[in-house]
C-alpha cells in the first residue's frame, strides 16, 4: 500500500537534517510526540555517490540505520519513516534506491532538490536541480523505475529567482506521490522569511494539474498550532518542521505547556545513552552537544550546566555533569 493515498490531513512531518535526525533523536522525538501528532520521519541526508562507492558505500550506509528500538515505536505510533537521498547520477539513484527497498526497513524515498548549502550546489546537486529540470525528471524517473516505494521529492521555490509556476509544474508532471516546498530560493539560504503565499501557488498547481499529489509545506513553522493554521491558511496537506525542533523537542505534543527541568534532562539523557549505545565511538561525540542547548534552557542554572556539557567528551562525562548539577540544585 502506498501511505501517501491515505495519510492524514493535515499531517506533520520532522525534516531530514544533517548530522540530526539519525535513528536515536529520531527515537527521542518519537518517544515525545503525541499519538497522531507525528506522521513522517525522514533518514540524514544519503549520498547516492557514497552509496554506490566500493569504499564510501560502508562510510555513507549508517546514515541509513534504524535501530529495531525505533522500528518498535514507528510501529507502535503508526509512523512512517523515508529514506532522503542526494545525488546527479540517475543511474546511482536507481541502484540505490534498489539498496534501499531490499535491504533497508524503509517506507519510503524522498529525493533531495533542496538543500541550499553551496559546496553541495556548485556540484549540480540538490537545489541546483531547479536550474536542471530534465535531469531532475530522469532523475525520478530511475528513482521510480528502481522499486515500488512511495516516492516524493523535496524542494524549494527557486535557485536564483523564484520560478514556482515553471519548476513545481515540471514536478507535477513527474510520477510522484508527493511534493515538500521550502518557501525560499537557494541563494537565500535560511535567511529572511519563508514566502508561503509561493507555496499557495504550488498548492493551486497541484490542484490544476495532479490532485492526486500530497503537497507539504515547510519554512519557518514554530508551533504545532501554527502548522495546523498554515494548512488552513494556504492549503497545504501538511507541514514539515525542521528548526522549529530545536526550539521545542516536544513540538509534536502540543498539549504540553509547561516542561520542567527534571523532564528536560530525563530527554536530554535518554538522547545521551541512545546515541552512545548506537555509534559508541564511530562517531564523533561533538554531534551530539549541539543537541544540549535544546534541552538546558529556561530553569535555575541552565547556562552553567550548558556550559559544563560543552565540554563533556562522552556519555559518562555527560551523565556524571548532570548528576553533580542535581545534587546542587537540590541543597
Amino acid at each position: 500500500m502506498n501511505f501517501w493515498h491515505n495519510i492524514q490531513t493535515p499531517n506533520f512531518s520532522l525534516a531530514p537534517m544533517e548530522d540530526v535526525t539519525d535513528t536515536s533523536f529520531r527515537e527521542v522525538v518519537l518517544k515525545s510526540a503525541a499519538s497522531g501528532k507525528l506522521n513522517l520521519l525522514f533518514s540524514e541526508f544519503t549520498s547516492v555517490e557514497g552509496m554506490c562507492h566500493p569504499v564510501g558505500h560502508d562510510k555513507v550506509k549508517h546514515r541509513l540505520q534504524i535501530n529495531e528500538s525505533e522500528k518498535k515505536l514507528l510501529k507502535e505510533k503508526n509512523v512512517k519513516l523515508i529514506a532522503q537521498i542526494w545525488g546527479k547520477d540517475p543511474e546511482k539513484y536507481y541502484k540505490t534506491a534498489q539498496y534501499i527497498a531490499n535491504e533497508t526497513d524503509f517506507d519510503g524515498i524522498d529525493i533531495n532538490m533542496g538543500c541550499p548549502v553551496k559546496n553541495v550546489v556548485k556540484n549540480g546537486c540538490c537545489s541546483a536541480l531547479i536550474a536542471q529540470p530534465d535531469l531532475a525528471k530522469e532523475i525520478i524517473l530511475a528513482t521510480k523505475e528502481a522499486t515500488n516505494l512511495p516516492l516524493s521529492v523535496k524542494t524549494r521555490i527557486g535557485f536564483k529567482e523564484v520560478v514556482t509556476e515553471s519548476w513545481v509544474s515540471h514536478l507535477l508532471q513527474t510520477p510522484i506521490d508527493a511534493l515538500t516546498i521550502h518557501g525560499r530560493i537557494q541563494k537565500q539560504m535560511s535567511e529572511g522569511l519563508a514566502d508561503w503565499n509561493e507555496i499557495a501557488k504550488a498548492v493551486q498547481l497541484r490542484n490544476k494539474l495532479a490532485p492526486h499529489i500530497k503537497l507539504i509545506g515547510n519554512g519557518d513553522v514554530e508551533s504545532y498550532q501554527e502548522g495546523l493554521e498554515k494548512c488552513e491558511t494556504y492549503g497545504v496537506d501538511g507541514v514539515m518542521i525542521g528548526r522549529g525542533i530545536f526550539k521545542n523537542p516536544w513540538f509534536f505534543h502540543p498539549e504540553k505547556k509547561e516542561i520542567g527541568m527534571e523532564e528536560k534532562l530525563d530527554m536530554m539523557l535518554e538522547h545521551t545513552r541512545l546515541f552512545d549505545k548506537t555509534w559508541g565511538n564511530s562517531k564523533n561525540f561533538a554531534i551530539l552537544r549541539r543537541f544540549f542547548k535544546i534541552y538546558t534552557n529556561e530553569f535555575r542554572g541552565a547556562s552553567s550546566l550548558r556550559n559544563d556539557l560543552m565540554n563533556t567528551r562522552n556519555a559518562e562525562e555527560v551523565y556524571e555533569a548532570v548528576r553533580k548539577f542535581t545534587v546542587n540544585s537540590y541543597k
